[in-house]
């Protein structure tokens, strides 16, 4: 009995002293919005990867997955809740949080521009105070949404598109900007598009050309319309509660693989994107280009929609985040 015992103490101590060696690395759990085949997804891999070499002994990032673990719509509150601890997710996703998140979309300036301004400070603030996050990068950037089309678009006279004919699906992000051109609308997750393109419940799609074909929807959606809305908004961010535990060693490495990755990603984006169009151009994807008046409208529609957006919902920081931005 004795020895048992004696057994079981030294099983505790010894227990006791591994999780005493371990505590010096901390591990963080971390979700994605798209599946694991999805271009983000994988952008967000070699995110962790680089974290996880340069945090060796410090602080880890462990993926436990994509939208089968948590909904995209949820990963904000998820985080706030501290349910999860680093989120790659588009501010889009959850503006009922973050209503201010809408400017990394409407914003004419590259994250660059963005952090020298001083932009980025006062997002991180705004984040802090409404989401409980902590913002680390704004990835994959630099590239817009499209619009894809199961059938030709029809061609209005002044050189755009007859957007009444669609039934759209959309992200909250530019469910306003497409009403306010006439489409239906429909907001679902991506991972619901195939079935309604397959079944006819939508005729049109929106999403950046990155990424597009890993779900299958450019076999329905032979029409690509251009030029592209908005600016992808794609956010790398963690619980604000769990960052302010970390240790100052692990911040630092957290914020410099951060700003590493931000400029890699944007510079790697730029090429695959047009890599990805072409091939599904060579599939038989065709491009639809707005032309003369009815391009000036549509892009000038889609920037009023952002900021009137925000105005609505919260107008305390707009005007700040105008000059800070927008050209």
């Amino acid at each position: 009995m004795r020895t048992v015992v004696r057994f079981a103490l030294a099983c505790g101590m010894l227990a006791l002293t591994a999780g005493g060696s371990r505590a010096a690395e901390v591990t963080l759990n971390a979700a994605h919005f798209t599946p694991a085949q999805n271009s983000y997804a994988q952008s967000f891999l070699k995110f962790v990867d680089e974290v996880n070499e340069a945090g060796k002994g410090v602080v880890q990032i462990k993926v436990r997955g994509g939208p089968e673990v948590i909904p995209p719509l949820q990963l904000g509150l998820a985080q706030k809740n501290g349910l999860i601890d680093v989120i790659d997710n588009p501010a889009g996703q959850y503006l009922e949080l973050v209503p201010e998140g809408e400017v990394f979309s409407a914003s004419t300036k590259t994250p660059d521009e963005i952090r020298k301004n001083g932009g980025w400070d006062l997002m991180q603030k705004i984040y802090g105070e409404k989401g409980n996050a902590h913002l680390l990068a704004h990835v994959d950037a630099g590239t817009g949404f499209s619009i894809f089309t199961v059938d030709e678009p029809k061609r209005s006279a002044d050189g755009g598109v007859e957007w009444a004919g669609l039934k759209i699906r959309s992200s909250p992000l530019y469910r306003q900007f497409f009403e306010s051109l006439g489409m239906t609308v429909i907001v679902m997750p991506p991972g619901e598009v195939y079935t309604a393109l397959e079944r006819g419940v939508i005729n049109a799609n929106a999403y950046p050309v990155f990424g597009y074909k890993s779900f299958g929807w450019d076999k329905f959606t032979k029409w690509r319309v251009e030029p592209t809305f908005f600016q992808t908004d794609v956010l790398i961010s963690m619980n604000k509660d769990k960052w302010d535990s970390l240790s100052p060693e692990a911040q630092k490495i957290l914020t410099d693989v951060s700003l590493k990755y931000e400029q890699e990603s944007m510079e790697a984006i730029e090429a695959e994107n047009a890599r990805q169009a072409k091939v599904m151009e060579d599939e038989g994807q065709t491009v639809f280009e707005l032309k003369d008046q009815g391009r000036d409208d549509f892009l000038a529609k889609a920037a009023k929609a952002s900021w009137d957006r925000m105005e609505a919902r919260d107008p305390t920081n707009v005007p700040e985040l105008r000059k800070l931005f927008q050209n």
